[in-house]
């Protein structure tokens, strides 16, 4: 057990009611999970207001209440702490309770539109062949050193990700790399960690079915590099223009990276062919199994993180040609009849032309691309004709098809698609629904050494539909369609 005021060290207090040295056993924003002598924190939320569970969670033993409004009646022998903002207290508790793991390895946080997940991703792998212990927190999975456990957020709520922290502790892990989304950050589950670094890939139309304007979604990234001490490093992009503004505010030691630009650290690509690339990573090359200008770009991103944290220039270059892709970022296969098929997660505007533009530029173009795409449900819906249009301008074949409709009705998703198709451009389209007959039909399409596009969902291995998630993974889909058609 541990005292309530300990926990509650940086928490901007408005009042306290009862006493705050008592003991208590754990801390909880989910009023189902309190248990006696535990902490309820109420936190506002987009669906529910954990304000209206208070009394629920007296009911089940909590002994403190953490809230933005003291209920109109108090409970004798229950301390009520009342704060400004639940989501910052909570966060600044869960440090305290964990013990403030964040302080006790090298935190680095990387957030960006695209390419979060492959340079955390990459950053984990080339620091474990490295030697070190190391730990990641991505979209796709946690890894605290050799142990994996499914992710369920890029940026996990404040409890989770002190405990995972808290357990890399526990197992010796020297590195952290960590996605920092801009739903993590403007709902302050990164309050109370300490880092490193952080890194700034790019912004693109994206969330905004959340952040509203464009300018609220960079500003709410932008408050990440804000918050970095003068003791971290600020890594952006210098090939996009908010890289810049990123760094207007931070304390931190300004460094930045590009392609096409002059920069601290700069990558060109000197050969570029689907079984990898040849780079210049500033004055040396490289070779890498990795593909596109944007994996050019990730993998800048990298190099100069392992040189900002202290590795050899001659390690991290031996170490970047080793690098093997993310599972559903561009990866590559050959089926028995020769069709090439990739699969990527692509699912914004920029993502999507960035995958087709690096296809487009290795391919000889005697071979037919044809790509199957989706949107989101539930999503940003803005962005769906945009993605129509980019789809059909840059490939020779489209099949739009279910993504995750989550509640909305897939025809309609697929409709707004289409209405950014160009006149021109529309008799290169056609709707399959169902995502994996959609598969199907572009396998069957396709002849010897043409190109497949699967794009959308990436690593993911379930479809929700209606409220209900089903299996479903892209690779798995593909290679039983190839062996069946084989």
């Amino acid at each position: 057990m541990i005292a309530l005021n300990d926990i509650l060290y940086k928490v901007n207090i408005e009042v306290v009611k009862g006493s705050p040295a008592v003991a208590i056993t754990d801390l909880h924003f989910d009023s189902r999970k309190v248990a006696l002598n535990d902490v309820f924190v109420a936190i506002r939320g987009v669906q529910v207001d954990g304000h209206n569970y208070i009394k629920k969670a007296i009911d089940q033993g909590a002994i403190a209440i953490v809230c933005e409004a003291l209920p109109e009646n108090t409970i004798n022998g229950v301390t009520y702490v009342l704060v400004k903002d639940s989501q910052k207290a909570l966060a600044t508790m869960a440090a305290n309770f964990y013990d403030n793991p964040s302080g006790k390895l090298k935190l680095v946080g990387v957030t960006g539109t695209n390419g979060k997940t492959t340079v955390t991703s990459l950053l984990y792998q080339l620091f474990k062949s490295a030697g070190y212990k190391t730990g990641l927190i991505s979209t796709v999975k946690v890894c605290i050193d050799e142990e994996i456990i499914p992710a369920t957020h890029t940026t996990p709520n404040p409890l989770a990700l002190q405990e995972h922290l808290a357990k890399m502790i526990d197992a010796g892990v020297d590195y952290c790399f960590m996605e920092v989304s801009s739903h993590g950050i403007h709902q302050k589950r990164i309050e109370g960690l300490q880092f490193e670094g952080g890194v700034f890939t790019n912004l693109t139309h994206d969330h905004l079915d959340y952040h509203k304007t464009f300018a609220e979604y960079r500003d709410v990234k932008k408050s990440f590099f804000d918050g970095l001490s003068r003791s971290a490093f600020a890594l952006t992009n210098a090939d996009d223009k908010n890289g810049a503004i990123m760094l207007q505010n931070s304390r931190a030691k300004k460094r930045n990276y590009g392609v096409k630009s002059f920069a601290d650290y700069r990558a060109n690509i000197l050969e570029n062919s689907f079984q990898g690339m040849l780079l210049r990573l500033n004055d040396q090359e490289v070779w890498t199994k990795l593909l596109g200008q944007f994996n050019a770009s990730n993998l800048i991103a990298v190099y100069a993180v392992a040189i900002e944290l202290g590795l050899e220039e001659e390690e991290v270059l031996r170490l970047i040609s080793t690098l093997e892709s993310v599972d559903g970022r561009f990866e590559y296969l050959v089926s028995d009849s020769n069709i090439n098929v990739i699969i990527d997660f692509a699912h914004t505007p920029d993502a999507l032309k960035n995958v087709l533009e690096t296809i487009n530029g290795i391919r000889t173009h005697n071979e037919t691309l044809l790509t199957v795409v989706g949107c989101g449900g539930d999503r940003d819906r803005e962005k769906r004709p945009k993605m129509g249009n980019i789809v059909s301008q840059l490939s020779d074949q489209v099949v739009f098809t279910n993504d995750n409709p989550r509640s909305e009705e897939p025809s309609a998703i697929i409709e707004e698609m289409e209405s950014g198709v160009s006149a021109e451009n529309y008799k290169k389209t056609l709707v399959v629904t169902d995502r994996k007959q959609a598969i199907k039909t572009a396998i069957t399409m396709a002849k010897p050494h043409d190109i497949i596009l699967v794009a959308g969902k990436g690593h993911e291995d379930y479809q929700e539909i209606k409220g209900e998630k089903f299996p479903f993974n892209d690779m798995e889909v593909v290679q039983e369609l190839l062996k069946k058609l084989s």
